[in-house]
């Protein structure tokens, strides 16, 4: 973990850089889901004149049109025409729109200047960014950072692949709120159209096998994730796990290697390396970061969010928010009295002396292994949701150690009972209420009933939280 500085590369010069440049500019807003309508806003408020495109019909896009109407953009549904799109100035995408399509390479190929939504907002942002990304605990920890620094007295900016579109910030700004810092998280999706990004601050939580049926390899979706380096320059701090060994060797990359690293760590071992060049170490409850001269000490003794990772997330945290100016006993109220995000493993509640845990934001495998890992046994685990190409053999392990019974549900049922129906008592169910049900009937005092899905929610429910939600709501009914 030797950390070198060489002379960082100039970064290419954003095309657009203030609100105004923005007047008269004809631009196309591709995919009109949460971030295209925020990007028509947004434009038309800097007097663009907007087009939106999307293949879905006017029918299918009735709700999204509600939130657009009356600001006078045209419109390219049920498809996306050619000539449409080489009328236009700059075309933004959606992070849910795949880069490489055809059209957007005819496009560029004819000097029309195609980007992404995230990368677009970032062109206008002053204020300094922390970049946060990885497989899992990017949520977690970007709100962690945020509370740190509001507790602090300070007011940033939390959004991009959680909460709000980044696009939205300047919308923020545009009204004349202020803002010290924006907190993002980015997502390998809106990382695929970066190529001037450059946060002060990158934070890497972990990496591992995710998005399968988006990228064709793992090396495919790596490669998304290392974008995050690319403008790396001897103003950034990069604040990487130490004990990902994907995430480290990340780290030998000589463009990473142009800036400052902190590391963090839950290995006692490292203590000495990671004092001597910055970073974190967790040694029993207690955190020791070094970011300056000193070494600061804060304990998670008293810490209410559950599952060690929850302590890697802490550390990641901790390094962020006081490289902009978090106070230390800022930072350790949060820690004591911080119960956690909805659906991360959440405490749902008690029923008949049976614990009930809500983790439906656990969406591949390293999730459900960070969520099993919080468990000694007898857990009773709901798994299922839609079928992304995962394989779920590196959980068998920790099926065969923690899960007494295991609840299969959902379009990729048949894919993990064939990888760990042999390591539990195992149920392949039809729907989701009655895996609930199942679950609670199978268990017994003292066990956990944990719905950790290990895929995405989308065979069944429009999102994540509808599916945590809708657990919630059949649990709170058990007597």
């Amino acid at each position: 973990m030797t950390t070198t500085h060489q002379t960082p590369p100039t970064a290419p010069a954003a095309p657009m850089s203030e609100f105004q440049d923005l007047q008269g500019k004809r631009v196309l807003v591709v995919g009109l889901a949460r971030c295209g309508v925020s990007l028509a806003h947004f434009l038309t408020e800097c007097g663009a004149q907007v087009t939106i495109s999307d293949h879905k019909s006017k029918a299918e896009l009735a709700s999204s049109l509600e939130q657009i109407e009356g600001l006078g953009v045209q419109l390219d549904l049920g498809g996306h025409s050619p000539k449409v799109f080489l009328q236009q100035d700059v075309i933004i995408l959606s992070p849910g729109v795949p880069p490489n399509l055809k059209i957007f390479e005819y496009a560029r190929f004819n000097g029309v200047l195609v980007t992404g939504e995230f990368e677009f907002a970032t062109w206008f942002i002053k204020k300094p960014i922390i970049g946060i990304t990885g497989t899992n605990g990017k949520s977690t920890t970007c709100k962690l950072t945020e509370m740190f620094l509001k507790e602090s007295g300070l007011q940033p900016w939390l959004g991009g692949n959680f909460g709000e579109p980044l696009v939205e910030h300047l919308r923020a700004v545009k009204r004349g709120e202020q803002f010290d810092c924006v907190v993002a998280e980015v997502s390998s999706f809106q990382l695929e159209h970066c190529d001037r990004f450059t946060p002060q601050n990158i934070v890497f939580t972990n990496l591992a096998e995710n998005h399968q049926d988006r990228y064709k390899s793992m090396e495919d979706y790596v490669n998304a994730k290392r974008r995050i380096f690319q403008n790396v320059n001897q103003a950034t701090t990069s604040i990487l796990n130490a004990d990902d060994a994907a995430v480290v060797e990340l780290a030998r990359d000589p463009a990473v290697q142009r800036g400052r690293i902190f590391y963090f760590s839950r290995k006692p071992a490292l203590e000495p390396q990671i004092m001597t060049i910055g970073g974190a170490v967790c040694i029993k409850d207690e955190i020791r970061v070094r970011t300056g001269p000193e070494i600061e000490y804060y304990s998670v003794k008293n810490m209410k969010m559950r599952g060690k990772h929850s302590i890697d997330n802490i550390m990641a945290a901790i390094l962020a928010a006081r490289e902009h100016g978090a106070k230390r006993e800022h930072i350790q109220k949060v820690i004591d009295t911080y119960g956690g995000m909805p659906h991360r493993l959440e405490y749902v509640r008690r029923v008949g002396g049976v614990e009930f845990y809500n983790d439906s934001k656990a969406t591949n495998v390293h999730a459900v292994m960070r969520a099993l890992d919080a468990f000694d046994e007898n857990v009773i685990l709901i798994m299922g949701g839609k079928d992304t190409n995962l394989s779920y053999e590196p959980l068998r392990e920790m099926v065969k150690r923690k899960v007494k019974t295991l609840i299969l549900v959902g379009e990729a049922k048949e894919r993990m009972n064939r990888d760990l129906g042999d390591y539990s008592e195992t149920f392949l169910i039809g729907t989701f209420e009655e895996a609930v049900l199942i679950a609670y009937q199978k268990s017994r005092i003292s066990d956990s009933v944990l719905l950790s899905p290990g895929a995405s929610s989308f065979d069944m429910f429009d999102s994540y939280e509808e599916r945590g939600n809708y657990f919630k709501e059949i649990v709170a009914k058990f007597r």
